[in-house]
């Protein structure tokens, strides 16, 4: 990611609707795997550690980040140590967790098997994986190249690679279903008619007024009463819960 959208992540992830529903969705999602109490969890690529609060209200958080920068930030919120590392090679923790979530991490890297297989080194039997990645790749734009990532997933896709990293699936969707038509709309539309800049980047990361963002939060955070119960069709992102063989 370039190192400027680090500062904009940290200046907008605690109040932009996007990143407040996504954690009420995924706090309900870990809320359904029933972690023990005193649950370890590592947060692999926690950015500028929007997700870190969240998490520990779970259980006790070990974090990692890539990049210095953004890793500075996240140790600001002083929720954990947030170390340096990198997958699949670098992770600067030798425990074995309760859970290991990637939110929005393994379309950055160019060998996503490796880094599951990294990740599943480093949990206990029996424990629980949980990833998040962009979907489709035909919803490509200047956000995915400014991020550098490497691929979109069809949730089919995420699924063969969650398999073959020896992990048994427990429950899969995408969501961000209800917003999905205006997204693609949009995002389609600026390609055909070749409107899109990285002006725009900094557009979708501006928080709206407080009413459009209130209710955007709203209808996308509506969706974590589907989690765990329905499996969504279609949608912006997916969505995999998974355990250690």
């Amino acid at each position: 990611m370039e190192k400027d959208f680090y500062l904009q992540y940290a200046t907008v992830e605690d109040k932009h609707w996007w990143f407040v529903a996504r954690r009420q969705i995924l706090d309900r999602v870990i809320r359904k795997i029933h972690l023990p109490i005193d649950a370890k969890i590592l947060e692999a690529g926690c950015g500028t550690g929007g997700n870190l609060r969240m998490l520990a209200r779970h259980g006790e958080v070990s974090a990692m980040e890539l990049d210095a920068t953004a890793c500075e930030f996240a140790n600001q919120r002083q929720v954990t140590s947030v170390r340096l590392g990198s997958l699949p090679d670098q992770i600067p923790f030798a425990g074995e967790y309760d859970l290991i979530v990637a939110f929005d991490v393994i379309e950055h890297l160019d060998n996503d098997l490796a880094a599951l297989s990294a990740l599943r080194s480093h949990l206990k039997p029996g424990g629980w994986i949980i990833l998040t990645v962009p979907a489709y790749q035909f919803l490509w734009s200047h956000h995915d190249d400014i991020n550098h990532h490497k691929r979109r997933y069809r949730l089919r896709g995420l699924q063969k690679v969650v398999r073959q990293a020896d992990f048994s699936i427990r429950y899969s969707s995408y969501f961000n279903t209800f917003l999905f038509p205006l997204v693609a709309g949009v995002r389609l539309l600026q390609k055909f008619l070749k409107l899109e800049k990285k002006s725009q980047i900094s557009n979708d990361l501006s928080v709206p007024s407080p009413l459009v963002n209130q209710f955007l939060a709203f209808l996308f955070a509506s969706e974590r009463h589907f989690m765990g119960k329905l499996s969504l069709p279609f949608g912006v992102s997916a969505l995999v819960v998974a355990q250690k063989r």
